[in-house]
């Protein structure tokens, strides 16, 4: 049986008004939701504005680096380093010699049938700024730095019996870090420094050893050899920025 026109286009009427009602809902909940989202963007908007600013942090006691290759004596390193090839060290590339910087020295002192000793010497330096936007001083970057880079050391690839002690007397805080190493069939013995002075940490590494028989050198002997260079290091941090 057919229904009328007039009663069917009622019943399509009564059910358009629940989908009615739904969109209103929705559209008013949809202007709340807007009122709301535009409230808590003004409201961070003046605390952005009207918030504290980080603490301003102290600027950095040193400004800059001394020369690496320049950091220690010539005559430390005739010492250290005998049959030096390059005196005047090897300096490492750097896009920023204000910030970082390094040298090496090596040498092979060679007595024929007696044996050879072969000896490696570097050291780094790196220098951090302040970062005045996140409220951290120079000195804590270098302080956070210096922990990562004892770190460094004492996972060295490959290192054998690592040892770790203060090294009393070098910088503000110094860490010596002294383990043995295999490398081209030779057993090689490290000593490693690693310093803070301020805002600036310094790595030192020595080591090496005997060829043809030489006897090797000891780790005691390496240790005091790489703290002797790392003082020379630091004192010419202070000295560069007089």
């Amino acid at each position: 049986m057919h229904r009328s026109a007039p009663r069917l286009a009622r019943i399509l009427a009564c059910a358009a008004v629940p989908v009615m009602l739904v969109v209103s809902g929705c559209s008013a909940l949809s202007d709340s939701d807007s009122k709301k989202d535009s409230g808590s963007d003004s409201s961070s908007s003046a605390t952005s504005q009207g918030g504290q600013k980080p603490a301003a942090v102290d600027p950095v006691k040193y400004a800059k680096l001394p020369e690496p290759c320049k950091s220690i004596s010539a005559k430390t390193i005739a010492k250290l380093v005998p049959k030096t090839k390059a005196k005047a060290g090897t300096a490492g590339k750097s896009s920023d010699t204000t910030s970082r910087g390094s040298c090496s020295w090596n040498g092979l002192d060679d007595n024929g049938i007696k044996g050879s000793q072969y000896r490696w010497l570097d050291v780094s330096f790196l220098r951090y700024e302040s970062e005045q936007s996140l409220g951290v001083s120079g000195k804590k970057r270098a302080e956070d730095n210096y922990a990562k880079e004892v770190a460094n050391a004492q996972a060295t690839e490959g290192a054998k019996k690592v040892r770790t002690s203060p090294a009393s007397g070098v910088g503000e805080s110094a860490t010596a870090v002294g383990y043995e190493l295999t490398k081209t069939g030779e057993d090689f013995t490290y000593a490693t420094i690693v310093t803070r002075v301020d805002n600036v940490v310094i790595t030192l590494t020595y080591n090496g050893t005997g060829y043809a028989g030489a006897k090797s050198p000891s780790s005691s002997e390496l240790m005091e050899g790489a703290v002797a260079a790392a003082k020379e290091a630091v004192t010419s941090v202070g000295t560069a920025n007089k």
